[in-house]
């Protein structure tokens, strides 16, 4: 059944929303738990066992696909104690009676069944009546999980390499497909062949006739070609992608994938002008594969959902993006990290978080897959990391390495984070006979790294008193530049009214429109690129920027027609988004000259 939602709540970090379905599942709304880490996995199955006095045996690293059974057994429970909540939320009990009002009061005010419910509660609440006409009324949030494809290290047991699917990935995907779950894997990172022909060992990823898949793909992606050349991969194993999740390139929170240059409005209006189009080349690759595989074939097309996320944070803009470009969800990350109802964020980074303003929170180069990684200032990670470069011993431990991926050294990969690492590199780099500038350059860019795979998950367990011995106290977060705009702690209650807009808890008005806000932070970063780049430009690098630029630009002028033209809830912002459009135009072009005048190396 589909959500009553029209927003869901991201994966954000490793332990952020590592069990938020269990917090908001059973008010309906879908949220997305991140399979990276399954030590953390295993450590909170032990503490909810123990909560609501459940058996619990452990899963050591002695049994053979220890990694894919403490991700299965975790996801069960999640859906076991989900759904029970969710159950006794229906029984609509004396006790549960603030809780089934809040489910109603949650949901969008124009949704049928929530004028249904008001209007059967509006002289009295009878609890048997209402439970009656609860039974087959409410439908519970899905239970989302997400991989990060090029997260897939090789795994090794007594030196001696296992098999592909003993991969992290894998491994994860194998978890998630042995479990009880029927709902989505979000894939995201980018492409991973091996990964996804792994997909169709599992019998639940298939559709039956009626078109009903018990295990669902959702592909995030920041562009429509890639979208099509991952649904025509998937489809030639018969796989369908039943949602493409358009993220925002570099203004939303966590690892940046940065477009050449290209906006989200102008790929949302392809993926919106071009959706059944999508669906029908995609259906004419599917169906006589899964008729040579001797699999059920649908009835009808299947379903195809378009969902966005990346900076939204006005019910202004929710609507906009839902009515505009007819997307089937808006995807609220940031936000919720000041939610504590709904995510697991420990009270220090919290107070970081309240405060954060645009200067706080930045674009950065600690992650260790190399990828531009959104970070906050002032974070306990950071701080932890910078005592260890003050000693003299830069890097971490790397106690989990999950993304020991750098075979420069060792076949087995290490982490460009870790302290080994940087080590061998600071010893190669002494070697060489450097400038102290060009030193201290190169040194910098190596100790940079921070251990993110520990960072992203020890919230999780500084929230509920779980011992870090292992992994140490420090917390790295990664939200959005949005984040610069929301300043205090919210209720649940609170932060879904104003996606709603029952309410409004950003004070501050010098807020910039979302599609705003994306020009800004592109144009930062190609201002920082350039920069880097100039002294020693190559002709590639030159046709790089070049071809970005004019992209951005392209971008400009449909935002500058969109806003003089559309119709809609946002027009009341024309003049400041117009005007906002015409600074960055000027800024652009201030930037195209310089790219134009630059003397490009042979």
């Amino acid at each position: 059944m589909a959500s009553a939602h029209s927003f869901h709540i991201p994966v954000m970090g490793i332990g952020f929303t590592i069990d938020t379905p269990l917090k908001v599942a059973p008010f309906g709304i879908d949220s997305v738990i991140s399979l990276v880490d399954d030590i953390l996995v295993e450590k909170m199955r032990k503490m909810y066992c123990a909560k609501f006095n459940m058996p619990y045996t452990e899963i050591t690293e002695k049994n053979e696909d220890f990694r894919a059974e403490r991700i299965t057994k975790y996801l069960n429970m999640i859906q076991s104690l989900a759904e029970k909540k969710f159950e006794e939320l229906k029984s609509a009990t004396n006790e549960k009676i603030g809780e089934v009002k809040d489910f109603f009061h949650f949901l969008p005010d124009n949704l049928s069944l929530k004028k249904e419910f008001y209007a059967l509660t509006a002289k009295h609440f009878n609890a048997d009546e209402v439970r009656v006409w609860l039974k087959d009324k409410l439908t519970m949030g899905s239970i989302d999980v997400n991989i990060m494809t090029k997260v897939d290290k090789d795994n090794y047991r007594k030196k001696e390499k296992l098999p592909t699917e003993y991969n992290d990935a894998h491994a994860a995907l194998r978890g998630y497909a042995n479990s009880n779950l029927s709902s989505s894997l979000v894939l995201s990172a980018g492409m991973n062949p091996r990964l996804y022909s792994y997909i169709e060992k599992f019998e639940d990823f298939f559709p039956n006739e009626n078109g009903e898949i018990k295990k669902k793909i959702i592909l995030k992606v920041s562009d429509y070609r890639s979208a099509l050349i991952q649904g025509k991969f998937l489809a030639k194993k018969g796989i369908w992608i039943s949602e493409y999740r358009i993220e925002s390139g570099l203004n939303c929170g966590g690892h940046a994938f940065a477009t050449e240059g290209f906006l989200m409005g102008p790929i949302l209006a392809e993926f919106r002008d071009k959706r059944q189009e999508l669906i029908d080349e995609l259906h004419n690759i599917l169906l006589p594969i899964l008729e040579q595989k001797g699999k059920a074939i649908p009835a009808e097309k299947l379903a195809l959902k378009i969902s966005a996320q990346g900076g939204v944070g006005t019910a202004l803009e929710h609507e906009f993006l839902l009515d505009h470009y007819q997307v089937d969800s808006v995807g609220w990350g940031t936000p919720f990290l000041l939610v504590p109802e709904a995510t697991s964020v420990d009270k220090k980074t919290l107070e970081l978080l309240e405060i954060a303003k645009e200067k706080d929170l930045y674009l950065s180069d600690i992650s260790p897959l190399g990828v531009p990684f959104n970070s906050l200032r002032g974070n306990t990670k950071e701080e932890e990391k910078q005592k260890n470069i003050e000693k003299g011993r830069p890097g971490s431990a790397c106690p989990k390495r999950f993304v020991a991926l750098n075979k420069e050294y060792k076949e087995t990969g290490v982490c460009t984070a870790s302290r080994e690492y940087q080590h061998l590199k600071i010893k190669e780099l002494a070697s060489e006979e450097l400038s102290a500038e060009a030193y201290k350059k190169r040194y910098n860019k190596i100790v940079v790294k921070s251990c993110t795979c520990v960072g992203l998950g020890t919230s999780a367990l500084l929230v509920n008193n779980l011992d870090t011995k292992v992994e140490g106290t420090g917390v790295s977060v990664c939200p959005g530049p949005n984040m610069a705009y929301f300043d205090k702690v919210l209720k649940l209650r609170e932060m879904i009214d104003h996606i709603y807009g029952r309410a409004n808890v950003v004070s501050r008005t010098d807020r910039p429109n979302m599609f705003v806000k994306e020009i800004q932070v592109y144009l930062d970063y190609l201002a920082d690129k350039f920069d880097e780049a100039k002294d020693e430009m190559n002709a590639k690098q030159e046709k790089y920027f070049a071809s970005f630029a004019h992209n951005l630009n392209e971008g400009i002028l449909y935002y500058k027609t969109l806003f003089s033209e559309v119709k809609s809830s946002i027009i009341h912002q024309k003049e400041k988004i117009l005007f906002d459009l015409e600074k960055c135009e000027f800024r652009l072009n201030v930037q195209r000259a310089k790219i134009d005048s630059i003397q490009v190396l042979a």
